[in-house]
């Protein structure tokens, strides 16, 4: 057995067969397997602890777990051959911190080894970090990341990615996924595909192994420096090296402090520590140790409890602490706990957080001198912010104080990357983008969400001040926004959440954005759907008109990167999976409130969210509970 140097967990047995020879399965299991398993854009996931709970610790997993994974990693061997027209592709692998990675990772290796790859494997590191190193490393021409993101323990899963440090898009990733259940029920496929693994050479395994450290090494330092491009916007080094050293000194002016509750997370062994730190930050660290998950991996409610109390005793000893920040197990998402005006902690919702980035990062290039006025106050440039259906509508108040333009994409982080790439395309700046409805941001050139880059975008809004006549950020905010009144020269981070445009929105993660479903045809229930709204809008609009001053009404569809306005099935395609919206306008045309729904490709649900211009819980509510009645009816129909 090999164990990491790091962590202590076994990497594995090298000389272990994983998968027996003359394996085989059923093709009722086939079926029942595939129908318990995620196969989207985002990656494939599935429970893959072998006793099937999903808040299980074993590191054991399944024979048809272990031929799906090593079925992965033939296809995309052969995926990437073919994109980056090498016989021999070198790909990264790393693991999030669940207790089935290691198996999974052992037959990765295996199967990249059996079909011709080099192999640089990671071990433990976060979906940021791998997919920084895939960008910044010349030899790299692909990563596999094993990680179910914020899903429970017992789950697991595959995420597929080039060196652009990006998961593939849909146009990659549906061909790999139709190849796959077509060869998962190809009996002669899988017994190939189980000689290959186990005729591996058991030396090759060791050389692998033995070299996990110097590629973790390599890998934390290439992410370091690419971290300093994203904070900064800088790719000048001599400008970017001036603005952190900027950054260092109001940080020590200011004396800024962290705490970083890690619930375990894969980001305890990446960089944040020291990185924050080195920068100027007091840093105070818990559950700081892989797999040391005191609560629910999601950073949602309840899973910000302990951040919120371990934040306020922190801060009645040490001013310095502001804020504190709690990562999901790969540490791509993490939200964000503040203090109010009493010194009392503040969970901040997810929109707040992503409202929050946006707010600064859009600061950052009028203070940065990327994005100028005119005498008029118009922008010299075009700036895009790009978001998901489900973020909320306080997104384009913020964007039309900068003068700023949002594009929205289909739910998805595929979707949301590859519609900013096509927006820079067409000469757009792109700083920020994201899915408020998850949180989290990801901050160009960064392709993936990272809580690296929420802190610093409110670490920037705090101590980037005006100074000697040069607004900071959060007077180019108050200044933009026409809302002085909220600023003052000795601000703290809740002054500024004080001044974002005030919305009201489900948070994707309550009870009440799930709504059961009887039908799996989403086309047709989208399609009752519209029938049931149109002969509800006649009777209702008086009322919406009077409790929230709407008007009128658009529906928006989307599906991947596009967007398409209209009421039927010829403004949707395929099986109308993507998401549906109701816009909701006052009588000058602006953004009043809407309505989302979109279905799940796996289980009998529509996730579902309601958004509303202002402080109005009530009206949010009317207006779920009058969608929730909607699907429901339209799934009987």
């Amino acid at each position: 057995m090999v164990y990491d140097e790091r962590t202590g967990f076994e990497i594995g047995d090298p000389a272990i067969q994983l998968i027996p020879a003359g394996t085989s399965l059923s093709k009722e299991d086939k079926e029942i397997f595939l129908k318990n398993t995620i196969l989207s854009v985002s990656g494939w996931r599935r429970v893959f602890a072998v006793d099937g709970d999903e808040e299980s610790t074993t590191p054991e997993i399944g024979l048809p777990d272990k031929i799906m994974v090593g079925s992965c990693a033939r296809l995309f061997t052969e995926f990437l051959c073919a994109e980056q027209k090498k016989k021999r592709p070198t790909i990264a692998v790393g693991l999030d911190a669940r207790h089935t990675g290691p198996v999974i990772g052992m037959i990765l290796i295996r199967a990249f080894l059996a079909y011709g790859c080099n192999v640089q494997y990671l071990f433990i590191a976060g979906a940021p970090e791998i997919m920084a190193y895939a960008k910044t490393n010349p030899d790299i021409d692909g990563f596999m990341y094993v990680t179910a993101s914020h899903n429970p323990i017992g789950h697991n899963g595959l995420k597929f990615g080039l060196n652009d440090g990006a998961v593939i898009g849909k146009a990659q990733a549906q061909p790999l996924i139709d190849k796959f259940k077509v060869q998962f029920f190809n009996d002669k496929w899988i017994e190939e595909l189980v000689r290959d693994i186990n005729a591996v050479d058991v030396m090759a395994v060791k050389d692998v192994f033995s070299k996990i450290n110097m590629y973790k090494n390599e890998a934390l330092r290439q992410y370091r420096e690419f971290t300093d491009a994203v904070i900064t916007g800088i790719t000048d080094k001599s400008g970017r090296e001036e603005m952190l050293a900027t950054i260092r000194r109001k940080i020590k002016a200011m004396n800024v402090g962290v705490l970083a509750e890690f619930n375990g997370s894969a980001r305890a062994v990446s960089i944040d520590v020291d990185y924050l730190k080195q920068i100027g930050l007091q840093v105070t660290a818990l559950n700081d140790k892989p797999r040391q998950i005191v609560h629910r991996i999601v950073p949602e409610g309840q899973s910000l409890d302990l951040a919120r109390q371990e934040l306020e005793k922190l801060s009645a000893s040490n001013k310095a602490y502001r804020f504190a920040y709690v990562p999901d197990c790969d540490g791509d998402r993490g939200n964000i706990v503040t203090l109010d005006a009493r010194g009392k902690s503040w969970i901040l919702e997810a929109q707040e957080v992503f409202a929050l980035s946006v707010v600064s990062e859009l600061a950052y290039l009028v203070y940065a001198g990327t994005l100028t006025y005119d005498s008029a106050g118009n922008p010299q440039q075009k700036v895009a912010v790009v978001v998901n259906g489900p973020t909320s509508g306080r997104i384009e108040k913020i964007a039309e104080a900068f003068g700023a333009e949002v594009f929205r994409a289909e739910v998805g982080e595929a979707n949301v990357v590859s519609l900013a790439a096509l927006k820079q395309k067409q000469g757009y700046i792109v700083r920020i983008l994201g899915e408020g409805s998850n949180g989290g941001n990801i901050t160009l050139p960064s392709t993936v969400r990272d809580p690296i880059n929420t802190i610093f975008a409110f670490i920037k809004m705090l101590v980037l001040r005006s100074e000697n006549g040069k607004p900071g950020l959060f007077e180019i905010w108050a200044k933009r926004s026409g809302n002085m009144s909220v600023y003052c020269a000795d601000f703290e981070l809740y002054s500024v959440v004080e001044s974002l445009p005030v919305f009201t929105t489900t948070s994707a993660f309550e009870n009440r954005a799930i709504v059961r479903i009887t039908t799996e045809d989403h086309a047709k229930l989208k399609a009752e759907y519209e029938k049931v709204f149109l002969g509800e809008w006649d009777n209702k609009k008086s009322m919406l008109k009077e409790k929230l001053g709407i008007e009128k009404y658009r529906v928006l569809n989307y599906e991947g990167i596009e967007t398409k306005e209209g009421i039927g099935s010829k403004f949707r395609s395929g099986a109308e999976r993507g998401g549906l919206k109701v816009l909701f306008e006052d009588c000058k045309g602006s953004q009043a409130a809407f309505i989302w729904m979109r279905g799940s490709g796996t289980e009998p649900v529509f996730r579902v969210l309601a958004d509303v211009r202002g402080d109005n819980p009530a009206a949010e509510k009317i207006l779920l509970d009058w969608h929730v009645s909607m699907i429901q009816q339209a799934d009987k129909a």
